[in-house]
C-alpha cells in the first residue's frame, strides 16, 4: 500500500467533502501497517438500462480506491430501486417492476466493469437482506429515525411546504441505504453531493447497530451536455459509456468551454501534470478551446473503446464538421406509406429517426433539422415519403430515408 499522504492525495482529487476527514485518516493509519483493505461502498439503483459519464465520477473514485489496495463493494439496489431515491426530486418517482429492475441490473453490471476492476469488486443485491427481513425488524429499523429528521432534507421539506405529496415508502429510502452499510460493514461510502443526507444516515444507523460509522465521501454532480442540469438520461443531456465512439466524441465536442476542466478532472484518467497544463491553457486563453475539447474527446473515447477508435472518432468529426463533408457511414431507414404527403414530424418518427414529434418540433425551432441540406423552418412542412432523402437532426445525427408510396 502507498503511504498515508500518497493515499490522501489520490482520495482528495475531485472530492467535495470527506466527512469527517480525521476519521478517514484514522482508518487509513490502521489499514496501511496491517495491509488490511478498507471496505469502500457505493450503491446504484438500476432505474434505467445504461450508465453514463455522470455515474463514472463515483465509479472512477472506486477504481482509485482499488488501485490503493482497498476492497470495493457495489450494492445493486433491486429493493431500493423499487422505492426510488427521493434525492433532488420534486415529486414521487414512478415505481418500477421487479422485472424492469432485474433487466436494468444486468446491463449495469456489464457496464460497471468498464470502469472498476471486476476481480477486485464484491457485488451484492440489497434484496439479499431486505427480502428476508421480518416486519418486526423493519419496525425496529424505522424506529431509529424521526419524521422531523426526515423533513430536514431539502427535497422533502420543499415538497411538504408546497403540499406536494410525499409517499410513506419514500421515507424508507435513506434507512434502506443506511442498512446496506450495516450489512456489508462499510468503512467508507461514496456518493454524489445530493446523496449527502442518505450517506450521513448510514453513519447513524451503523452506530445504532454497533458498528464504527462509515466515512462519507461526496463527489460533484456532473453537469450534462446542456451546460445547465445534472447529466441524466431522462433529460437527454447524457454521454453513455456504451455509446459508439463517434457519438461519445461528438457529444463531448458539444459541451461548453467552461466545462472542459471539470470533465478532464472528473471523468478521465489524466494525471495531475496534465490537469495543471489544461487549467493553465484555459486560464491564459492562448489555446483554442476546440483543441482542448478534441483532446478531451479522444481521452474519453480511448478509455472505453481504445486508442484506434479514439483517433477514428476525431478524424470523422473533423471531416464532417470542420470540412463539412458527410460521414462515411450513414444509417439507412426504410419507410413505406400510403400517403402522397406526410407531416414532417410523422415522417421522421415513423422512419425511426426521431423519438417523438415534440422532438422534431423542438429541432425545427432551434434550427437543427435539415432535409437534403436545406434547413427546415416550417413546423407544418409536408414531405413526400417517396424517394431518398438525406436528413440531419442536430449536429451529429445523419440518416438516409428511403421511401416508397404504397399503391
Amino acid at each position: 500500500m502507498l503511504s498515508l499522504e500518497e493515499q490522501l492525495k489520490v482520495i482528495r482529487r475531485g472530492t467535495v467533502e470527506i466527512i469527517p476527514e480525521e476519521e478517514l485518516i484514522d482508518k487509513l493509519k490502521r489499514s496501511i501497517p496491517e495491509n488490511k483493505p478498507l471496505r469502500i461502498k457505493q450503491g446504484f439503483d438500476p432505474t434505467a438500462p445504461d450508465i453514463h459519464l455522470g455515474h463514472t465520477v463515483c465509479l472512477r473514485k472506486l477504481r482509485q480506491f482499488q488501485e490503493l489496495g482497498h476492497q470495493v463493494i457495489l450494492i445493486i439496489g433491486d429493493y431500493t430501486g423499487m422505492v426510488g431515491d427521493p434525492s433532488g426530486r420534486s415529486e414521487t418517482r414512478p415505481q418500477l417492476t421487479e422485472e424492469e429492475i432485474n433487466r436494468n441490473a444486468q446491463t449495469y453490471q456489464e457496464q460497471f466493469f468498464r470502469v472498476v476492476d471486476e476481480s477486485k469488486t464484491e457485488v451484492h443485491f440489497n434484496g439479499e437482506w431486505f427480502s428476508k427481513m421480518s416486519f418486526h425488524e423493519i419496525m425496529r429499523l424505522a424506529s431509529h429515525f424521526t419524521v422531523a429528521r426526515m423533513l430536514e432534507r431539502d427535497d422533502f421539506s420543499i415538497r411538504y411546504k408546497e403540499q406536494t405529496p410525499i409517499s410513506i415508502h419514500e421515507l424508507f429510502y435513506p434507512l434502506m441505504q443506511a442498512y446496506d452499510s450495516v450489512m456489508i460493514n462499510a468503512d467508507v461510502e461514496i456518493g454524489a453531493t445530493e446523496q449527502k443526507f442518505n450517506l450521513l444516515a448510514g453513519r447513524q444507523i451503523q452506530e445504532i447497530y454497533g458498528q464504527k460509522p462509515q466515512v462519507v465521501l461526496t463527489m460533484p454532480v456532473l453537469v450534462g451536455t446542456d451546460g445547465q442540469q445534472r447529466m441524466s438520461k431522462s433529460l437527454g443531456n447524457y454521454i453513455g459509456v456504451a455509446e459508439s465512439p463517434g457519438e461519445i466524441f461528438g457529444k463531448v465536442m458539444s459541451i461548453s468551454d467552461d466545462m472542459i476542466y471539470d470533465y478532464f478532472e472528473l471523468v478521465t484518467d489524466v494525471g495531475a501534470d496534465e490537469l495543471t497544463r489544461v487549467k493553465k491553457e484555459l486560464d491564459e486563453k492562448k489555446t483554442n478551446p476546440m483543441v482542448l475539447k478534441k483532446r478531451l474527446g479522444k481521452e474519453i473515447v480511448r478509455m472505453y473503446w481504445g486508442l484506434e477508435e479514439a483517433e477514428k472518432a476525431c478524424q470523422e468529426f473533423e471531416r464532417v464538421f470542420s470540412k463539412k463533408e458527410l460521414p462515411e457511414e450513414i444509417p439507412v431507414k426504410h419507410l413505406q406509406h400510403d400517403q402522397a404527403e406526410m407531416w414532417v414530424g410523422h415522417y421522421l418518427v415513423e422512419a425511426g429517426c426521431a423519438k417523438s414529434t415534440s422532438e422534431v418540433k423542438r429541432l425545427i425551432k432551434q434550427g437543427g433539422l435539415y432535409i437534403d441540406n436545406k434547413r427546415v423552418s416550417d413546423e407544418n412542412l409536408k414531405v413526400s415519403p417517396a424517394g431518398e432523402k438525406l436528413v440531419r437532426l442536430g449536429k451529429r445525427r445523419f440518416f438516409k430515408i428511403v421511401g416508397k408510396v404504397q399503391s
